[in-house]
């Protein structure tokens, strides 16, 4: 059975959901007329509207989530392969205080930032931002947030963290 372990998979699933919808929504429905019985055409294309933006944020999460996962993974892997780059080392100190329990972005992000090259260093910004939405979304998105990012904003910095990073 195929899982959700990698980034195209998350965009593979997404573009599945999105499709989905969309035929739901259509005349080509077989239960369409049961189903949007007493609605409007505006009604529905409201309705699908609603739904792919909902669908877009929680493929946004996804992605979020495993790009979390990617990090994760690899400072646990720097810390007990105790590799000889600066941000190996780094990891480590982090390891020795927090272990396994190293803040994502004050301890992993931040010291990734710290050493890369400047023109690098954009990716981990943006990326700190759309942590933010993630736990904006996690949380219930129950306060004005302001900023929204689309999935394909999202999977394209997530997609750029990982190549820049070198990360599985």
């Amino acid at each position: 059975m195929p899982s959700l372990d990698s980034l195209v998979d998350i965009a593979n699933h997404h573009l599945d959901a999105e499709a989905s919808l969309r035929l739901f929504f259509s005349h080509s429905n077989p239960t369409f007329p049961q189903r949007f019985v007493s609605y409007r055409p505006a009604d529905v294309t409201e309705e699908l509207a609603a739904r792919i933006n909902e669908t877009e944020l929680r493929s946004a999460l996804a992605t979020l989530a495993r790009v979390e996962a990617a990090l994760r993974q690899d400072y646990l892997r720097r810390c007990k392969d105790k590799l000889a780059d600066d941000v190996s080392i780094a990891f480590r100190r982090i390891h020795r205080a927090r272990g396994r329990r190293a803040r994502l972005d004050e301890d992993i992000l931040a010291t990734w930032y710290e050493n890369l090259k400047p023109t690098e260093r954009a990716v981990i910004s943006k990326l700190r931002g759309m942590l933010k939405f993630r736990h904006w979304m996690a949380h219930g998105r129950y306060w004005n947030f302001g900023a929204e990012y689309s999935f394909q904003d999202v999977y394209l910095v997530a997609d750029l963290t990982i190549a820049t990073l070198g990360l599985r």
